[in-house]
Protein backbone atom coordinates (compact mmCIF):
# COMPACT_ATOMS: atom_id res chain seq x y z
CA UNK A 1 0.00 0.00 0.00
CA UNK A 2 0.79 3.16 -0.94
CA UNK A 3 2.13 5.99 1.93
CA UNK A 4 0.15 8.64 0.45
CA UNK A 5 -2.95 6.49 1.05
CA UNK A 6 -2.01 4.86 4.25
CA UNK A 7 -1.80 8.90 5.36
CA UNK A 8 -5.08 9.52 3.66
CA UNK A 9 -6.84 6.69 5.74
CA UNK A 10 -5.43 8.19 9.64
CA UNK A 11 -6.41 11.42 8.45
CA UNK A 12 -10.03 10.27 7.62
CA UNK A 13 -10.18 7.82 10.51
CA UNK A 14 -9.28 10.77 12.65
CA UNK A 15 -11.77 13.12 11.51
CA UNK A 16 -14.49 10.67 11.52
CA UNK A 17 -13.81 10.29 15.26
CA UNK A 18 -13.32 14.21 15.95
CA UNK A 19 -16.59 15.18 13.78
CA UNK A 20 -18.68 12.19 14.05
CA UNK A 21 -19.45 12.86 10.77
CA UNK A 22 -21.24 10.66 8.22
CA UNK A 23 -19.05 8.71 5.14
CA UNK A 24 -21.01 10.41 2.96
CA UNK A 25 -19.82 14.31 4.90
CA UNK A 26 -16.72 12.68 5.28
CA UNK A 27 -16.11 11.95 1.36
CA UNK A 28 -17.39 15.46 1.00
CA UNK A 29 -14.69 17.43 3.15
CA UNK A 30 -11.80 15.19 1.85
CA UNK A 31 -13.14 15.35 -2.07
CA UNK A 32 -12.88 11.44 -3.13
CA UNK A 33 -15.74 9.28 -3.04
CA UNK A 34 -17.52 7.31 -0.20
CA UNK A 35 -16.35 3.99 -1.29
CA UNK A 36 -13.13 5.41 -1.27
CA UNK A 37 -14.08 6.48 2.18
CA UNK A 38 -15.29 2.73 3.11
CA UNK A 39 -12.89 1.01 1.91
CA UNK A 40 -9.89 3.45 3.46
CA UNK A 41 -11.96 3.00 6.93
CA UNK A 42 -13.07 -0.71 6.78
CA UNK A 43 -10.45 -2.26 4.79
CA UNK A 44 -6.79 -0.51 5.00
CA UNK A 45 -6.82 1.24 8.50
CA UNK A 46 -7.26 -2.01 10.43
CA UNK A 47 -3.84 -3.43 8.79
CA UNK A 48 -2.63 -0.07 9.07
CA UNK A 49 -3.99 0.40 13.28
CA UNK A 50 -6.19 -1.82 14.25
CA UNK A 51 -6.86 0.33 17.77
CA UNK A 52 -7.96 3.46 15.46
CA UNK A 53 -10.12 1.02 12.86
CA UNK A 54 -12.41 -0.01 15.83
CA UNK A 55 -12.54 3.80 17.30
CA UNK A 56 -13.98 4.60 13.59
CA UNK A 57 -16.26 2.04 13.71
CA UNK A 58 -17.56 2.71 16.47
CA UNK A 59 -18.97 5.61 15.14
CA UNK A 60 -19.83 4.72 12.05
CA UNK A 61 -22.23 2.01 13.64
CA UNK A 62 -23.38 4.74 15.92
CA UNK A 63 -23.94 6.87 12.62
CA UNK A 64 -25.93 3.98 10.59
CA UNK A 65 -28.15 3.12 13.91
CA UNK A 66 -29.48 7.03 13.73
CA UNK A 67 -29.57 6.54 10.00
CA UNK A 68 -33.66 6.58 10.15
CA UNK A 69 -33.70 9.40 12.51
CA UNK A 70 -32.23 11.99 9.91
CA UNK A 71 -34.70 10.60 7.70
CA UNK A 72 -33.64 11.62 4.37
CA UNK A 73 -31.62 14.86 5.21
CA UNK A 74 -29.36 14.37 2.34
CA UNK A 75 -32.21 13.98 -0.14
CA UNK A 76 -34.20 17.11 1.63
CA UNK A 77 -31.28 19.56 1.27
CA UNK A 78 -30.73 18.25 -2.49
CA UNK A 79 -34.08 19.38 -3.74
CA UNK A 80 -34.61 22.09 -0.83
CA UNK A 81 -33.97 25.17 -3.41
CA UNK A 82 -36.46 23.78 -5.73
CA UNK A 83 -40.17 25.25 -5.19
CA UNK A 84 -43.04 22.71 -5.00
CA UNK A 85 -44.78 23.56 -8.63
CA UNK A 86 -41.28 23.03 -10.06
CA UNK A 87 -41.25 19.40 -8.49
CA UNK A 88 -44.52 18.72 -9.64
CA UNK A 89 -43.60 19.85 -12.72
CA UNK A 90 -40.56 17.54 -13.06
CA UNK A 91 -42.73 14.35 -11.53
CA UNK A 92 -45.31 14.40 -14.25
CA UNK A 93 -42.71 14.18 -16.82
CA UNK A 94 -41.39 10.57 -15.65
CA UNK A 95 -44.82 9.63 -16.18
Amino acid sequence: MQNYIRKRAVRIAQHIIQTTDTVRQTAEVFGISKSTVHKDVSERLPRINKQLAEEVKQVLDKNKAERHLRGGEATRQKYAHYTSSQLQTNSNSFK
